[in-house]
């Protein structure tokens, strides 16, 4: 069976300026959680940017990308929200609002000219995000005595990076315990591995399956 595949999202908000003709199309780009997070966003770039003509959006939401909306905020209809879309939805993301601000330089554009501006104006903002892949993972904990967390921490940081999985967080209690998200497929390798490095001490516990954000 193929395992689903997963829109990708943003690390972290992003901005980019692009001068056409006079005009300045100010992108700001930003990871959210929810629609309303989204709109948040999009409050505050038009608080910021009270004075510009235009802050046309695009924002796509859900786990698979299933909820979208765009606004041409003024400009000719759909000549910007949509061209913004498309390139959001082309780079298969989600969770992810995307607001570019036009400042009118005095030389009309066109509607195609338009429609390329904001297309360009969201993909070169992209071309300087860092991504986040999403896949299903399960949870996996163990505990180790505090002498012995380096070590072990030291070893699930190098067995993550072979086998497609990801740390989590340790909490410090009566014992060390280190968390880490894994592929399925690898549970029963990693318990293998644990025994191994332990002479059989290390119990590793595996919890639920959850869509993790993991840096691509």
């Amino acid at each position: 069976m193929t395992a689903r595949r997963y829109p990708q999202t943003i690390a972290a908000a992003v901005d980019h300026e692009l001068v056409i003709k006079k005009s300045r199309f100010i992108t700001h780009i930003a990871p959210v959680s929810s629609v309303a997070e989204a709109d948040a966003v999009i409050a505050a770039v038009r608080k910021r940017a009270w004075d510009a003509r235009h802050n046309c959006t695009a924002m796509v939401t859900g786990l698979l990308g299933d909820q979208a909306r765009s606004s041409d905020d003024g400009e000719p209809s759909g000549t910007a929200g949509i061209p913004m879309l498309e390139v959001l939805r082309r780079r298969e993301l989600t969770d992810v609002v995307a607001v570019v601000t036009r400042y009118f330089g005095g030389i009309k554009l066109g509607a195609g000219g338009l429609v390329r501006a904001y297309g360009s104006a969201v993909s070169e903002a992209l071309d300087h995000a860092t991504f986040l892949r999403r896949e299903p993972l399960t949870q996996v904990t163990f505990d180790v005595a505090h002498a012995d967390a380096g070590r072990y921490d030291n070893l699930v940081r190098a067995w993550a990076t072979q086998h497609g999985a990801t740390l989590g967080e340790t909490h410090y209690g009566a014992k060390a315990q280190l968390e880490l998200w894994v592929p399925a497929l690898e549970l029963d390798r990693l318990a293998a591995d644990l025994a191994e490095a332990s002479g059989g001490a290390v119990q590793p516990i595996t919890g639920t399956e959850s869509i993790i954000d993991v840096p691509d």
